[in-house]
C-alpha cells in the first residue's frame, strides 16, 4: 500500500489549522489520498495550538516537542509551517497561502479564526471560491457556540456517557474519545463534498460541524426509542453489558477465560447455534433440553451465563473461539490493542512505518480501506515545528532564502 502513489486528491491543497484528533484526523485522511496538507502552527507558543504535540505516549525512546505519539499518528503525511499571526507580515503570508489553497480547515473554538482576522468572509475576500471547514464542540452558530468542549464534555452532552453504565452504577463513559474520531470522519467527508461541489459549480462554501452532533449519531436506536416510543435508554428490563434483546439472542456477550484479563466473545444467534455450542461445551448442563429454545435461554439468562462462565474460565480464549467458529457459532478472542496491531498479516497494511525527520522510523495508523485505482499512501512522518517553511514560503510563495531567514530571526515565521 505505501509503495503506491496516492492520486485521488493529488491537486488539492489544504491550509490546515486543525489539531488534536477531531480535526487532525480528518486532514490526515485527505493527506493520505494525496492532498497537500499544510499545517499552520505558532512559533512563539511552540506547539501549544495542539497539546498532543509534546506529550506522552512517546514515540520509542524520543522525548520532547517532536515525540508525542498521538500527534505523530494524527499528522503523518502533512507538511508543517510556522506563522506568528500577531505580526502583520505573518498575516500577509497567510493571505498569500490561502490564495493558492483550495480549503482552510480548523477546529478552534468558535470565533477564534474571526479574531485572527480569517473568518469565512475574510477568507472569501482573499479567494471567493474557498472552502472553509470549521469543526468544534458545539458548532459555530446557535446558542451554545461560545461553550468550550473536550472529549468527556462532548461525550456527556451527546448522551453517550449515560448509555454506558451498568444497573445501579453511575454512567461510565466510553473512555477514549470516540466522538473525536466520528467528528473527524464527518469533517473529512464534508470537506470532500464541498470540494466536489466547487469542482462542479466553481462555488466555495462554509462547512460548519459540531462534534456534539457527530457524537449524537452514535446513539442510534436509543435516540429512536426515546423519540418514537418515549422510552429511556436505562430502564428496568433493558439488557446490560453485551446482552442482546433486539434481536433476541442468548447467550450473547463476553466471558473470562484462562490467563490474566483474558476474554472470549460469543454470540448465539438462534437455536441451531445453541446446539453447536452445547456440543463444544460438552457439559451435562449444556445438553439439557431446557436450553434448546431461545425463550428459555432468555428467561433464565443469568443462570445460563453463570454456567457458561464456569466452563469458559478453564479454557484458552483462542482455542474456544476457533472451535466455536469451526462449529458455525460466531466467536472471537477479545484482543488488546497491541495484539490487534500484530494479530496477523491481514492487519499489516493498516499499520505503516513512516520516516520522521528527527525521531526516525515509527509506526502509525493507515486507513482501513483499499482502492484499486487511487490507493492511499502514508510514508512521511508528522512535520517538525516549521519543518517546511522553506518549501512553502519559498517554492510556493516565492520568498528568497534571505527573506525567509530574516523572517525566522524576527519571529515572524
Amino acid at each position: 500500500m505505501t509503495g503506491l502513489a496516492a492520486q485521488a486528491l493529488k491537486n488539492i491543497r489544504i491550509c490546515d489549522f486543525t489539531g488534536q484528533l477531531a480535526g487532525a484526523g480528518a486532514t490526515k485522511i485527505l493527506a493520505a489520498f494525496g492532498a497537500e496538507v499544510i499545517r499552520i502552527e505558532d512559533p512563539v507558543h511552540r506547539g501549544k495550538w495542539d497539546i498532543l504535540r509534546g506529550v506522552p505516549p512517546w514515540v520509542g525512546d524520543a522525548r520532547g516537542l517532536e515525540a508525542g505519539g498521538a500527534f505523530n499518528n494524527h499528522n503523518a503525511g502533512k507538511l508543517g509551517v510556522t506563522l506568528n499571526l500577531r505580526d502583520p507580515r505573518a498575516k500577509e503570508l497567510l493571505r498569500e497561502l490561502v490564495a493558492v489553497s483550495d480549503a482552510v480547515t480548523e477546529n478552534f473554538a468558535a470565533g477564534v479564526m474571526e479574531r485572527l482576522g480569517f473568518g469565512y468572509e475574510s477568507l472569501r475576500d482573499i479567494r471567493n471560491d474557498i472552502v472553509y471547514v470549521s469543526n468544534n464542540g458545539f458548532g459555530a452558530t446557535g446558542p451554545y457556540r461560545s461553550f468550550k468542549s473536550w472529549g468527556p464534555i462532548a461525550q456527556a452532552v451527546s448522551g453517550l456517557t449515560h448509555t454506558s453504565g451498568l444497573p445501579g452504577l453511575p454512567p461510565a463513559g466510553w473512555g477514549y474519545s470516540f466522538m473525536d474520531h466520528t467528528g473527524g470522519y464527518y469533517m473529512a467527508t464534508a470537506t470532500l463534498m464541498a470540494l466536489l461541489h466547487r469542482q462542479r459549480t466553481g462555488e466555495g462554501q462554509w462547512v460548519d460541524l459540531a462534534c456534539i452532533e457527530a457524537a449524537g449519531t452514535l446513539n442510534g436506536v436509543a435516540t429512536l426509542d426515546a423519540t418514537v416510543n418515549e422510552r429511556p435508554m436505562r430502564r428496568p428490563g433493558m439488557p446490560n453489558s453485551n446482552r442482546s434483546q433486539s434481536p433476541k439472542m442468548a447467550p450473547h456477550g463476553i466471558w473470562r477465560t484462562q490467563g490474566d484479563d483474558e476474554w472470549v466473545a460469543i454470540a448465539v444467534r438462534d437455536d441451531n447455534d445453541w446446539k453447536a455450542l452445547s456440543e463444544v461445551v460438552a457439559q451435562p448442563w449444556s445438553r439439557e433440553d431446557r436450553w434448546l429454545r431461545a425463550e428459555a435461554r432468555l428467561r433464565d439468562e443469568d443462570e445460563l451465563e453463570q454456567l457458561l462462565a464456569a466452563w469458559a474460565i478453564n479454557q484458552d480464549r483462542r482455542v474456544i473461539s476457533d472451535r466455536l467458529v469451526t462449529a458455525g457459532v460466531p466467536a472471537a478472542p477479545v484482543l488488546k490493542p497491541q495484539e490487534r496491531i500484530e494479530f496477523d498479516e491481514r492487519t499489516e497494511e493498516l499499520w505503516v512505518t513512516v520516516e520522521h525527520s528527527e525521531i526516525g522510523l515509527s509506526r502509525v495508523e493507515g486507513l482501513p480501506v483499499s482502492l484499486s485505482e487511487t490507493p492511499w499512501s502514508v510514508t512521511r512522518g508528522a512535520a517538525c515545528l516549521g519543518e517546511h517553511n522553506h518549501y512553502v514560503f519559498g517554492d510556493l510563495l516565492g520568498l528568497s532564502e534571505q527573506e525567509i531567514e530574516s523572517l525566522q530571526e524576527e519571529g515572524v515565521i
